[in-house]
């Protein structure tokens, strides 16, 4: 698979003008402008830049990691350094929107070079891109043309601090109207924690516990057509637990109702909840519950 170190380099594959920065570009259609034609085809690729877009695609699919996404509608989608990108001549652009692709290390000593990390939409699925309103995307819009005034000027001591400043307040933006999102799609939400637990459900049944181990999120993600991050930031608006919390609080569930087994050791309800060590499944238990599994044993004896 072929890696692109540079913006430079990455925007020469594209066949796309080269950028003004040598770690910032910045095509903003306004008016009756129009974008610049990327290249019309690629095989799986990855760089170290991150990607602001917004865009439509007229027909065709555009492949993001393992997900086809259909941009007929327009979105605003984001790409991290080092994920992979991938489309076919079948692909036709919509040649309005913007794109800002940015050098990883353009963020260097700056505070956008941390708070980045926490934007859990730069890991999502082409096809979890956010969705904007007209109000939202007139919002965005204003924001990239105030940094494309400054990327098209003469740089100077100011530029860079300046243009910071203004992608934090993008990202700001966008994490707001992904909160939005995520509320006005309620009913997506409970859709989504409905099959995590049939998942669940139909592993345990399966006996895969016992044979696989505990099913990783980014298993559990995958079978749900989802990405791990989406997975997790969706359910922790809905229910306040992240994906790790549920699938944590199911086997503890799970392991309740084992315990009441007299004739199991700790050890054997660890091994059949799929824990290759009991120790950790114990130390995870009195976490979750506030005492170890033999106490809740003797307690419900108890009772």
């Amino acid at each position: 698979m072929q890696h692109f170190k540079t913006l430079s380099a990455y925007l020469d594959y594209l066949e796309l003008p080269r950028p003004e920065h040598p770690m910032l570009s910045v095509f903003s259609a306004t008016g009756d402008g129009f974008l610049p034609c990327p290249k019309e085809s690629s095989p799986p690729i990855t760089n170290d830049c991150y990607t602001i877009s917004f865009k439509k695609i007229v027909k065709g699919d555009l492949s993001y990691g393992r997900t086809k996404y259909d941009f007929t509608n327009g979105a605003l989608f984001f790409i991290a350094p080092r994920q992979v990108l991938q489309w076919d001549s079948s692909v036709v652009f919509e040649q309005k929107g913007f794109s800002i692709n940015f050098h990883e290390d353009f963020l260097k000593g700056t505070e956008l070079v941390h708070q980045i990390k926490k934007y859990g939409f730069f890991s999502y699925s082409a096809n979890e891109a956010l969705h904007l309103s007209p109000k939202e995307e007139k919002q965005m819009e204003a924001i990239v043309e105030s940094i494309d005034v400054e990327y098209q000027n003469n740089h100077d001591e100011f530029s860079k601090d300046i243009i910071i400043s203004q992608l934090g307040t993008l990202l700001k933006y966008a994490n707001r109207f992904y909160e939005r999102q995520f509320s006005n799609r309620k009913e997506l939400s409970n859709e989504l924690l409905e099959q995590f637990n049939q998942h669940l459900d139909e592993y345990f049944a399966s006996g895969y516990l016992q044979v696989k181990g505990i099913p990783s999120i980014e298993q559990l993600a995958e079978s749900l057509s989802v990405s791990q991050r989406y997975l997790s930031d969706t359910l922790k608006k809905e229910t306040g637990k992240s994906s790790t919390e549920h699938l944590q609080l199911y086997l503890i569930d799970e392991a309740k109702n084992a315990l009441l087994n007299p004739h199991k050791t700790v050890a054997e309800v660890a091994y059949e909840l799929g824990f290759e060590y009991p120790p950790y499944f114990s130390r995870l238990f009195k976490k979750k519950e506030g005492i170890s599994p033999t106490e809740y044993r003797e307690k419900y004896r108890m009772n």
